[in-house]
């Protein structure tokens, strides 16, 4: 394929987004630690301060984009919070406010890593669902080794903020935890997303379409097919 036909490959950036979320996860957890230092090194008043921050920030969300996604997002966000505040709440440990998002990311860094060593990595079953191509993906052996290896660039994000996470919980750090929730948030998915693109396009043979493959429905596909056999010799 020559350089004049080949398609403008698509940004890994420009289809994953998702830095509203992201700036947006990071205040409840801030909030925790700002009512914790006005109130006296109280974990009710950090309570208070993250769940109050969750209900405005999903509030906000809702009122500005008015979509289902919105609202679930808002939901899903506010019970995460209020499930870690009673967690510190029953510890009586503010730092142990962080300890379902440590957790979190062992998980996340174990789950990208499994999922690019069995061939179904996450990073290509998002974009597939985001782009609308499911799982055509996987007909392209490139574009699947591709998918893999940036996936491990995804394990490896989750890996740096439990290698920073943890020390800081254990020791009792709870300022620092929260300086570093808030930069190890979108900086840090924003550097993923940009090394993960760099990473993907990488493996992929010169003049690979990149994200989006052949969109063809399976009878145009079987007609392009029976195009390029070669003639019956019967005939």
């Amino acid at each position: 394929m020559s350089a004049a036909t080949t398609p403008e490959r698509e940004s890994l950036a420009s289809v994953l987004g998702g830095r509203k979320g992201a700036v947006d996860a990071s205040l409840p957890p801030l909030a925790f630690v700002i009512g914790w230092l006005l109130g006296g090194s109280s974990i009710g008043w950090g309570a208070v301060a993250a769940i109050a921050a969750a209900v405005l920030v999903g509030a906000f969300r809702i009122f500005r984009e008015h979509t289902l996604r919105a609202s679930r997002n808002a939901v899903v966000s506010l019970a995460a919070v209020v499930v870690a505040a009673l967690v510190a709440l029953h510890t009586g440990r503010a730092q142990d406010f962080f300890l379902i998002q440590l957790l979190s990311n062992v998980a996340s860094a174990l789950l990208w890593a499994a999922s690019a060593a069995v061939r179904w990595p996450l990073l290509a079953v998002v974009v597939g669902l985001l782009l609308g191509q499911k799982t055509r993906w996987r007909k392209d052996p490139a574009l699947l080794h591709a998918y893999s290896l940036a996936s491990l660039t995804w394990s490896g994000q989750y890996l740096v903020r439990v290698a920073v996470y943890l020390p800081l919980w254990w020791s009792g750090q709870l300022v620092a935890l929260g300086v570093a929730r808030t930069v190890l948030t979108w900086p840090l998915q924003a550097l993923t997303i940009a090394v993960s693109g760099w990473v993907l396009y990488r493996a992929l043979p010169e003049g690979h379409p990149g994200l989006r493959l052949d969109e063809r429905p399976p009878e145009a596909e079987a007609e392009a097919e029976r195009e390029m056999a070669p003639p019956d010799k019967g005939d």
